[in-house]
């Protein structure tokens, strides 16, 4: 038997039919397209879990169980009760599914503890019983495990790492707070620094870059930075003691044993994560411990929320 995986981005919805040994056998993906309904955004995820099965040569029937992984706040009975990026306030997720699916399991959970879960059982946290996946994309993102089970709070809306505020009165969130993690390092705010960056720059390479990618993207200072460009290396060091700022609260509040932290900039590879760990060594608060927590890349790339999600029922 088979399960669909859903990952519900702020950007793409992307399903896919992953067999028991977590190979991914065929996907279906169309533009999020925010802001819009809850009603047409569900109508496409059913589109895209039905062309995944089609490109399978599967039907409903071959499915076990359906995994979500969305953005936000999502409680027991499958609500997502707040998605800031995504404009949600109870979307009742599991119900819209099932009408368009038909009634066979579904379990929805925050992406984030998807991604936990993925790499716990299958990326770079095998083994691990204690815990943290942190994905810096649209926004960011935080599962955390403790003793090998997600940590969701009293409410289900546990493990928000990136509303954790690291600027007192700072950059305005999309959660209506300011100075959150999210705000500083989300891909979403590493584009925002670096458009700051370019209009006080009119002569900095960012702009060459820009124009050769055809926008601003997560990439543009990182790719301005290796060509020797002043304005984008000072983008990249900040955006990178951002990151920072969050994995050492991280790790001086939990002490897991991984922090795993993935998304499209961790594309980049050593590139971030090196400074990425001397910062962390130089500042948490173990710093005498013989063991630490330690800083990896998440093994699961682009796939991992389709992974992550449909390991959900196995999760339950």
């Amino acid at each position: 038997m088979y399960n669909i995986g859903i990952d519900l981005g702020g950007t793409n919805i992307v399903a896919s039919v992953v067999d028991d040994k977590y190979n991914i056998i065929a996907t279906g993906k169309t533009p999020t397209a925010v802001p819009r309904s809850a009603e047409e955004i569900f109508d496409d995820i059913a589109a895209v879990c039905r062309e995944a099965m089609d490109k399978a040569g599967l039907t409903i029937a071959d499915i076990s169980s359906v995994g979500l992984g969305t953005p936000g706040t999502v409680n027991e009975n499958g609500i997502i009760e707040f998605a800031n990026n995504l404009g949600f306030n109870n979307v009742p997720a599991r119900e819209m599914l099932k009408e368009r699916l038909g009634d066979l399991p579904i379990y929805i959970d925050n992406d984030a503890n998807c991604a936990a879960l993925g790499e716990a059982y299958a990326g770079c946290g095998n083994g691990s019983q204690n815990f943290v996946a942190v994905t810096l994309g649209t926004g960011v993102g935080s599962g955390i495990i403790v003793n090998g089970k997600i940590v969701t709070g009293v409410n289900c809306a546990g493990g928000e790492c990136g509303h954790m505020v690291i600027v007192v009165d700072g950059e305005p969130c999309s959660c209506g707070r300011k100075g959150c993690w999210e705000a500083y390092a989300s891909a979403t705010a590493l584009i925002r620094q670096t458009r700051k960056a370019m209009e006080e720059n009119p002569d900095s390479i960012m702009h060459e870059v820009a124009r050769q990618e055809g926008k601003v993207s997560g990439r543009t200072a990182f790719d301005a930075m290796r060509k020797g460009d002043i304005a984008a290396i000072k983008v990249v060091d900040n955006y990178i003691k951002y990151v920072a700022c969050g994995l050492i609260n991280i790790v001086n509040a939990l002490q897991p044993e991984i922090i795993c932290v993935g998304g499209g900039i961790c594309n980049e590879g050593e590139t971030l994560m090196k400074p990425l760990r001397r910062f962390v060594q130089a500042e948490r608060y173990s710093i005498h411990s013989k063991i630490q927590t330690r800083i990896m890349k998440a093994e699961l790339g682009n796939d991992a929320g389709i992974i992550d999600a449909s390991l959900l029922a196995s999760a339950k």
